[in-house]
């Protein structure tokens, strides 16, 4: 069994977790699960893949030093156009932005930097995926889609020296057409919904992933009848 899982933040006004229910949360997962990355194909057993979408600098400050604590692997989804390759300004700075305005704030490092990526992906706990560069719905007209799904994956590859497989569609908005072209670039790729698999070759070759932000207890999502709930809707989407 693999369940896909999506995340945003820690203490944040919206799309976020309180600091505490995320930690046991993972904590929970740790205990109850193997935590893997879509490059990790052969699996057997419970596993769980989290995903933590945009790379807020959240996520290094709060979210990374709790993976460390408890030994649990994640992928950043990131979107290469608001990332630095340092940040001068300190935490509280970088910090103090509520979410919707993290984008366009991006130069005073709202987001992880590459320096700070490279300090991560050297726990072997963060595997780099992209996110697109704009971050931007890929269904709106006049999108260039070779820069979204391409441009995002040179960068991330030369700036941080790895091969990225993986793609996390922005808004989990795609078409068949995208959805193809996203496959001959990458092997990988992940959406919102709530469903669970047998492995990385998803539904139809997407990964559907159960949305865990807002989170009231650290183990709600992982419930019988949720969990039968998403294996239903995997089901059902798989025809």
């Amino acid at each position: 069994m693999l369940i896909n899982l999506m995340y945003h933040h820690a203490n944040s006004d919206r799309c976020s977790n309180e600091l505490e229910i995320l930690k046991e949360h993972i904590k929970y997962i740790s205990e109850n699960f193997k935590t893997v990355f879509p490059t990790e194909e052969k699996l057997s057993g419970k596993n769980a893949c989290l995903v933590f979408d945009d790379a807020y600098v959240d996520f290094y400050y709060l979210i990374f030093p709790i993976l460390k604590e408890f030994n649990v692997k994640v992928l950043l989804a990131v979107p290469t156009k608001y990332i630095l390759d340092l940040s001068q300004n300190d935490k509280e700075l970088r910090m103090s932005f509520e979410h919707n305005d993290e984008f366009k704030n991006y130069e005073k490092g709202t987001f992880c930097t590459f320096s700070e990526m490279k300090e991560m992906m050297n726990s072997g706990l963060v595997q780099i995926v992209s996110h697109s560069h704009s971050h931007i719905n890929l269904l709106e007209e006049r999108i260039n889609l070779e820069e979204e799904l391409v441009l995002s994956k040179k960068i991330l590859e030369e700036k941080l020296n790895i091969c990225v497989e993986t793609f996390v569609y922005p808004f989990g908005k795609y078409n068949e057409k995208i959805a193809k072209k996203t496959h001959e670039i990458y092997k990988y790729s992940f959406r919102i919904g709530n469903a669970i698999h047998k492995d990385f070759s998803g539904i139809k070759g997407i990964n559907y992933r159960v949305d865990a932000d807002g989170l009231s207890k650290p183990d709600e999502i992982f419930k019988f009848t949720k969990l039968l709930k998403y294996r239903f809707k995997a089901f059902l989407k798989s025809f």
